[in-house]
């Protein structure tokens, strides 16, 4: 199968402009809207259609993208105004929501969609094109229709189940990464209280019990007091948030994610909000009154 040609994609911030430029890569006719205008521009220049709304977008392509900031963004875009991006959908369109979203909103917007003779996919990603992970939910058929495009932008694709499954599996993910850097963080503190240099820690925990991949932030951002990574303080707190309520409603245990979500809260009331989201150690340090740094 081909790549749909007339393809739109609505938020090209961090995220949504890589994967947009992957689609330009592919040969793609692209339309693009932000609510920056400016974020855009770089896509423009590599030549992308600017559309003036999310539904002059909608209107000119198959295939719809969308890179939002969370659940109530995509409510607002997608199920806002009367559903006006929906309706300006061609009969039989898909649209490919990549957002980190609550599984709830995400099954009322395919409703929305299957109600206008659309079809939607909620394909949240971890990591960044084209290297990324997609998790996929809807319906299969229209999963191998859309895979072209969707291998397009990630090179591990999976199929998780029905709407909202690609939701829960990227929850599901990023509560076990977030909350992994919790406890790696307190490792290392104890370490420290211990009478252990952090940095001779670091180069041990790779090749022993205590190794995962949340744990590189620690050297890698945390022992030089950048505090700086691929995200920020914010998206993370609303990713552990949104897994911990998911957590709620399905009744499953989630002691773990309710520490590491009050932790995330705490740093974004001091005012971190902004900064790279391994800044949440500056919470437990200050905690043990001790600081994780090199000698």
């Amino acid at each position: 199968m081909t790549l749909p040609q007339k393809q739109a994609f609505i938020g090209v911030g961090t995220m949504g402009s890589l994967m947009a430029g992957c689609l330009l890569d592919a040969g793609v006719d692209l339309t693009v809207f932000d609510v920056r205008r400016e974020a855009a521009d770089p896509l423009i220049q590599r030549g992308a259609r600017w559309a003036a709304s999310a539904e002059d977008a909608a209107s000119v392509c198959d295939m719809l993208w969308t890179s939002l900031p969370g659940p109530t963004q995509v409510e607002s875009v997608l199920l806002g105004n009367e559903g006006a991006v929906l309706s300006a959908m061609a009969d039989g369109a898909v649209l490919v929501d990549t957002t980190t979203n609550d599984p709830d909103v995400a099954r009322r917007v395919a409703s929305a969609c299957a109600a206008q003779n659309l079809a939607m996919l909620d394909a949240p990603v971890s990591g960044r094109p084209p290297a990324m992970t997609m998790m996929v939910g809807g319906d299969h058929a229209v999963y191998e229709k859309a895979l072209p495009s969707l291998e397009a932008v990630a090179a591990q694709i999976f199929y998780v189940g029905p709407a909202g499954a690609g939701c829960v599996a990227k929850l599901a993910t990023q509560y076990m990464g977030y909350t992994n850097l919790i406890a790696a963080i307190e490792g290392m503190l104890i370490a420290r209280m211990g009478g252990v240099d952090p940095a001779v820690l670091a180069e041990i925990v790779p090749v022993s019990a205590g190794a995962s991949r949340a744990f590189n932030a620690i050297p890698n951002a945390v022992l030089d007091g950048s505090f700086q990574a691929g995200g920020t303080l914010d998206i993370v707190a609303k990713d552990v948030a949104l897994a911990c309520e998911l957590a709620r409603r399905l009744e499953a245990p989630s002691s773990t994610g309710q520490v590491a979500d009050s932790l995330y809260r705490q740093a974004q009331e001091a005012g971190w909000g902004s900064e790279g989201y391994p800044i949440v150690a500056r919470i437990l340090e200050a905690m043990a009154q001790t600081e994780l740094r090199s000698e």
